[in-house]
């Protein structure tokens, strides 16, 4: 059933693109920061071979340099921006926002200094890519829905400001980008650019969270949440992936092995931090509510709490079953290493006994006003993150 629906959802994507309005593209300006925000890769350039079907007469990418097998990319349905990215974001209150946002529904935490946003998924899951500056930094909030993932990279790159679109192809049924400036294509799930000028190279991840409306609005009244004007008429508050994320799912367009520590659609958070991967799977974070680990030589706590709506279970995004949130967090904390606890509905540190919040903030005792520092973390479906990272080590209480 869900792959006759998709099928369906696939070919009205391209009647989508035939029949959307123009939207003008305005550059961001450019970071006034001159040191690049990249990090280093040198995996080794792949021999020549002839680039994915229909790519050249879509692209100027130098398709000459390239890291991955071109067979391994798939066309997923609609052209270049065939899925238009969102490039001049509006932003409304959260008092308006919350006339058609439900507490349930799942929305991308963005914080930089005292900008606090949300990207509604409910916008996301028709858009994927958002192009913002949020703070004063460029960043890039993505989604991709086939993945379940939710991340956010900084654009400046090389101290240029990059803009984002969609190729319209997956790689492990993951949402590959390009760049407008170079059109190198970039690979959601890890930032690796995978073929093109920059081949070789990896965005920086910047700290993004999939959490409830409900939590983002009670705690940042005055935060800012993306609008439903963008400038596409779209069904917003539908999923168009209706009954994806069922665990006995396949996942679509994958052509990959999932090591059988986990069904493939099962919901993980990774943490990937000094060549070590982890994956937090939900089923056990929904037991524990707080896990205690050290990944990479550093200590980190995963936060879960219950409270959010799947976006890819149900037709209408808010009626679909409570998965909850999770976040993770370093455990140093002014010069000691916090262990933390969960009991009656509370999360408490062992040395204090300060509470805490899944924004990773003490909320009362000794640490109150005291704000943990986020580690990058991201929900992925298990096959979706062991396709990339095969030899990560699955949490086990």
């Amino acid at each position: 059933m869900f792959r006759k629906w998709i099928l369906w959802i696939l070919a009205a994507g391209w009647i989508l693109y035939a029949c959307a309005p123009s939207q003008t593209i305005v550059p961001a300006s450019r970071s006034a920061s001159p040191e690049p925000d990249t990090v280093s890769m040198t995996p080794a350039n792949l021999p020549a071979e002839s680039p994915p079907s229909g790519a050249e007469s879509e692209f100027k990418t130098d398709f000459s340099k390239h890291t991955v097998s071109y067979n391994e990319i798939l066309s997923g349905g609609p052209p270049k921006d065939g899925i238009p990215p969102i490039d001049t974001p509006q932003f409304i209150s959260v008092n308006e926002a919350n006339g058609w946002l439900k507490d349930r529904e799942p929305v991308v935490f963005v914080q930089v200094g005292n900008d606090a946003r949300a990207y509604p998924i409910q916008i996301l899951i028709w858009h994927e890519i958002v192009n913002d500056v949020v703070g004063g930094e460029p960043l890039i909030v993505s989604f991709c829905p086939l993945c379940n993932t939710a991340i956010a990279f900084k654009r400046t790159f090389n101290g240029q400001v990059l803009d984002f679109g969609t190729t319209g192809r997956l790689r492990y049924s993951n949402l590959i980008m390009y760049d407008r400036q170079t059109e190198t294509w970039w690979q959601q799930a890890t930032g690796d650019a995978i073929a093109g000028e920059h081949t070789g190279a990896q965005l920086e991840f910047y700290p993004a969270s999939m959490i409830s409306w409900a939590d983002f609005k009670n705690l940042y009244p005055n935060g800012s949440v993306l609008s439903r004007e963008t400038g596409f008429s779209r069904d917003y508050g539908k999923n168009p992936y209706f009954g994806y994320d069922d665990i006995n799912q396949s996942p679509f367009l994958y052509k990959g092995v999932t090591p059988n520590q986990l069904p493939p659609m099962a919901r993980v958070l990774t943490v990937d931090l000094k060549d070590e991967a982890v994956a937090y799977p939900y089923g056990i974070l929904s037991q524990a509510n707080i896990i205690n680990d050290t990944v990479g030589g550093e200590s980190v706590a995963i936060f879960w709490t219950k409270g959010t709506a799947s976006a890819l279970d149900t037709n209408n995004i808010p009626e679909g079953r409570d998965v909850g949130a999770a976040a993770a967090y370093s455990r140093l904390l002014d010069g000691q290493t916090l262990t933390f606890n969960f009991a009656d509905g509370k999360i408490t540190d062992e040395q204090t006994g300060s509470e805490w919040n899944i924004f990773g903030q003490s909320i009362s005792g000794e640490f109150k006003g005291k704000q943990l520092t986020p580690v990058v973390s991201i929900n992925h479906f298990w096959f979706s993150w062991a396709a990339f990272k095969p030899d990560t080590r699955v949490y086990q209480p």
